[in-house]
C-alpha cells in the first residue's frame, strides 16, 4: 500500500540509509543523510516534479519509498526509483508498490511512460524491473564512475 511520507517515517529511512546492504548500488550517499536532511527530505516530497510515496505494510509501518521523479507534463513521463528497508525484502511488497506507483502514473497523472536506470552489475534489481513489467532499452557503457573503476548503466521503460 503506498501513502504520502510522513514524519513518522523518518527513523525507518533513517535504517536503510545507514544499512550498507541495502544502498550499496546507490550512486547517492545516505549514509552521511542526518535526520535533519530527512525531515526536510519528506516535508517536500510531494511536489508536481516529484511524488515520493511510502510503501506501507498493514500496520501502516513505512518499508521503503517509491517515487517518480522529474515528471515531465510536456513529455509525459517520469523517472521510477524505489528501496526498501532490508525488513521488506522478499516479501513482494516492492512488487506490489511497483505496479500501485504504474498504475498512478498511468491513471491519475496521465503519463505515457515511465522510466529508470539501474547499474548494470545489480542483477537482482535488474530481474525485479523485468518482473514488474520494464523492458530493456539500452545500455550506457562506461557512464558512471564509481568506486575507482567505470560502470554501465541499464535503461528501462514502460509505457501506458
Amino acid at each position: 500500500m503506498l501513502r504520502k511520507l510522513e514524519q513518522k517515517d523518518v527513523p525507518y529511512m533513517m535504517e536503510w540509509m545507514q544499512d550498507p546492504e541495502v544502498t550499496c548500488n546507490f550512486r547517492a550517499n545516505f549514509g552521511a543523510m542526518t535526520e535533519k536532511d530527512v525531515i526536510e527530505f519528506v516535508n517536500n516530497s510531494f511536489t508536481d516534479e516529484n511524488k515520493n510515496f511510502a510503501i506501507v505494510d498493514e500496520h501502516d509501518e513505512y518499508m521503503g519509498t517509491i517515487s517518480l521523479k522529474h515528471i515531465s507534463d510536456t513529455d509525459k513521463n517520469a523517472e521510477y526509483a524505489i528501496v526498501t528497508r532490508r525488513k521488506a525484502h522478499g516479501t513482494g511488497m516492492a512488487y506490489d508498490a511497483t505496479k500501485e506507483i504504474i498504475k498512478y502514473a498511468f491513471e491519475e497523472l496521465g503519463l505515457h511512460r515511465v522510466y529508470l536506470n539501474v547499474l548494470e552489475e545489480n542483477e537482482r534489481a535488474n530481474r525485479f524491473y523485468e518482473k514488474a513489467g520494464f523492458t530493456y532499452e539500452g545500455k550506457f557503457k562506461d557512464h558512471l564512475f564509481l568506486d575507482n573503476t567505470y560502470k554501465n548503466l541499464n535503461w528501462y521503460g514502460i509505457c501506458k
